[in-house]
This record gives C-alpha cells, structure tokens and sequence, in this order.
C-alpha cells in the first residue's frame, strides 16, 4: 500500500519537510498531500486526520504515524537508507536527530522558517548564539568523522532530513556555521529541496503569526515568494 504523507506550507512548515525530503531522497514512494497553515491554530481542522492535531503525519492503511521523529522511526524499521550502516556514524546520526527533534529552542523561535525571504536579523541572544555554535560543532564534526558530502558520510540519511530546513535558516539569516558551510550548500543543491523550495516561492498565501515571527526576527531585505 502507498504511503500519504500530509504536510504544511512549503515556505513555513520546518517539521513537514525532514519526513518529506527523507522519504523522496530515500526513493520512498508517497501520496503528497498538503494542508496549509490557515490559522494560528489549526488543531481541530488537522485532528480530523492527524491523532496530535499536527503535521506531518504519515498515512499506512489504517495507521496515521505522527510527528517527524515518529516518522523517521517507523520508515528506518521498513526502508533502508534511514539510518547509516556503519555503527558509528548510525550513533552519530540518532544522537543528532534527537538533538534536533528536542532542542534548539532559541533557534526556532529567533530565526523562524521562511524559505522565500532573506533576513538582516537582529543581534543574537545569548541562546541563539549558543544554538548556532552547537550546529557548527555538529555539521563540521560530521563532516570531519565521516568524510562528507552528507552529515554521517557518503550517503544521505535521516540526519541530513532533520536538519535541512536548519539550512534554510542559516541562508536565511546568514548565520554563520564555519565549515559546516559545505554541508548546507550540498543539501540546498539536492533535486529534492529545489523542489520544496519552487513549491515554497510559488505560495501566494501568508499566515499572520509567521509573518509576525519574521518580523520579529529582523529586516527583510529581499522576498522571492509570488504575491
């Protein structure tokens, strides 16, 4: 049976697009369903098909597996590819997905998703400073124990899924990752993320809580998105 995986907004939705981007990188075949962020809250329009109220969530049969983490692990028991082979960059890749999934909180909040639009943010705070060294240490160190092009080697995997829109941020904002500058403009050339990012530009709608969150990020200074 085909899988359906039910997404957000290309140009906002961060969590949408690490099952999406890992399931066509992978060669995973899905049905690609999108239901866009019509309003700050979109909890009971989304619990008619989601068990959180939330995106993603991928559809087997009777199932609906939530959440980017859940989707990650149910695929990884099913498809190779997920994780690495190798027992070390696969403990690599876990460790850093996790990270990912639970943390960065300063991140996500300071520089918001918005593939579309470039930022002149505002001066960091201690937290988003501290976040943005931690993806430093984690992308060269990556690159550094495994050999690249990808974060735990040679082939792509979930780590990679998890952290690209934190390459959309770091080209949106100019954040500064030192090394780990190759990786983004590795996983920013993928055939899959110029497809996310077409789809994201093509938008015509906006969210006025996302917008809010941008504006509060800083100054744009040049917004690609149709409309």
């Amino acid at each position: 049976m085909t899988y359906t995986l039910i997404t957000a907004n290309r140009n906002y939705s961060s969590w949408s697009l690490r099952p999406w981007l890992l399931m066509k990188a992978l060669g995973i075949p899905f049905a690609d369903r999108l239901e866009p962020f019509t309003r700050p809250d979109n909890f009971d329009e989304f619990r008619a098909f989601s068990p959180t109220g939330q995106v993603p969530v991928l559809i087997d049969g009777e199932r609906a597996i939530p959440d980017s983490l859940g989707i990650a692990l149910y695929l990884g028991e099913r498809h190779p590819g997920v994780w690495p082979v190798d027992e070390e960059a696969r403990i690599f890749a876990q460790g850093a997905v996790a990270e990912m999934h639970g943390g960065f909180g300063h991140l996500r909040g300071d520089c918001t998703m918005n593939v579309g639009v470039r930022v002149a943010p505002k001066p960091m705070s201690e937290g988003l400073r501290r976040n943005v060294q931690r993806v430093r240490e984690l992308l060269e160190g990556g690159l550094t124990r495994f050999g690249g092009p990808w974060l735990a080697g040679a082939d792509f995997s979930a780590a990679d899924a998890f952290y690209a829109p934190v390459a959309f941020r770091i080209r949106t904002y100019g954040l500064d990752v030192g090394k780990g500058q190759a990786w983004v403009d590795h996983v920013l050339a993928h055939p899959a993320m110029l497809d996310w990012e077409k789809q994201a530009l093509a938008e015509d709608w906006r969210e006025e809580s996302h917008e809010a969150e941008l504006a509060a990020a800083g100054a744009i200074t040049a917004d690609y998105r149709a409309g």
